[in-house]
């Protein structure tokens, strides 16, 4: 069970880390949002339009009845930019109150801002298509004229309207964000950008080097309809942001397990830190609160020992990692670990030569 100190450490770190409360929020299912208090400059904005969407009702009006004789033959084009203005004030409107109302209340500010973005992109685009409209002498032809092109534009960008749709996907689903370590289909890497239409990685490993956790130098564009598509991998899970590692040696029957299993648990436990292992123990109590609660997860490094098919044994240190510290990590305890069982050659042996 952990300690008083780690559940405190634990409900700070919930207090302060954004991506810790989303994290827990996902794993506890959909509730509703905690409710702000909505900013006074939104009900004044919604307030305006509607005024002006009544004045220009009342207007409308007028103009449809011939109040104002002197418009002549430019009444019928009145009639259309009084009703093109009331549309645009009605988007307008559904706009405001979506972003005060509906939006304002989340607490993930990244997710605000993305959302805000979406908002505005949508009517920006139903003010483009009303202008459009009113430029036309008829509502149906129109109406038929868009339709056609709306047709031939889905055809014609059928693959850039689903990665935009992917990039909706990750905004409200968020399976990675700026920052995360990810591997999606063949592409294993940082995520250093997510566009509109396609996302960005910083590679690491890949096949031009031989270490797995090193970066390439290579970058990655992959487009976001991937993510609809294929598995997405996660190494920076922001309630358990490390993953397991292990490192295996070969060693004799005749060896002394004990002595093995002391050395390379002690060694792992040394350069990974108290200050690591108490960390993990914070996430661990994190963890608990969530549907994983059954996982153990130990802070500590742990020895298995398992029978090799060429008549060795397999003694195997498992740790937990930071993802980006994996690699280095690794080299340093395979140089420290055989230095320190070499040291005892009585009490462990090594394949040698054609035993190999």
């Amino acid at each position: 069970m952990a300690d008083e100190s780690d559940k405190q450490k634990a409900e700070q770190l919930k207090r302060e880390d954004e991506d810790v409360r989303h994290a827990l929020e996902q794993t506890a299912g959909p509730k509703p949002p905690k409710q702000r208090k909505v900013e006074a400059k939104h009900k004044v904005w919604v307030g305006s339009y509607l005024i002006l969407l009544i004045a220009l009702g009342v207007l409308y009006y007028f103009v449809r009845n011939s109040a104002f004789g002197f418009l002549g033959d430019y009444q019928t084009l009145a009639e259309r930019l009084v009703t093109g203005l009331m549309a645009v004030l009605l988007v307008l409107v559904v706009r405001t109150a979506i972003k005060g109302f509906l939006i304002e209340p989340l607490e993930n500010a990244a997710a605000r801002y993305n959302l805000n973005r979406i908002v505005n992109l949508l009517a920006y685009l139903a003010i483009f298509f009303i202008i459009l409209s009113i430029l036309f002498a008829n509502w149906y032809t129109a109406a038929v004229s868009l339709g056609f092109l709306s047709l031939v534009l889905g055809f014609a960008l059928q693959a850039p309207i689903s990665s935009f749709i992917g990039w909706i996907y990750l905004i409200v689903k968020a399976p990675y964000k700026v920052g995360d370590r990810i591997a999606i289909d063949n592409a294993t890497g940082d995520v250093i950008d997510v566009s509109y239409l396609d996302t960005t990685l910083w590679e690491f490993g890949g096949p031009m080097i031989s270490t797995q956790h090193h970066p390439s130098g290579r970058i990655i564009k992959f487009p976001n309809s991937k993510v609809l598509s294929a598995p997405v991998f996660n190494y920076s899970w922001g309630l358990f942001p490390y993953v397991w590692n292990d490192i295996k040696f070969q060693i004799a029957y005749q060896s002394d397990l004990e002595f093995v299993a002391k050395v390379m648990s002690e060694t792992a436990a040394e350069e990974l830190g108290e200050v690591m292992q108490e960390r993990i123990g914070v996430y661990r109590e994190l963890l608990a609160q969530t549907p994983v609660d059954e996982l153990e997860v130990r802070e500590r490094p742990t020895v298995i020992f398992r029978v090799d098919n060429n008549t060795w044994i397999d003694a195997i240190v498992r740790y937990l990692v930071e993802p980006r510290r994996a690699g280095s990590v690794k080299t340093r305890l395979i140089k420290k670990m055989l230095e320190r069982l070499k040291a005892e050659p009585t009490k462990v042996m090594f394949p040698k030569g054609d035993s190999r």
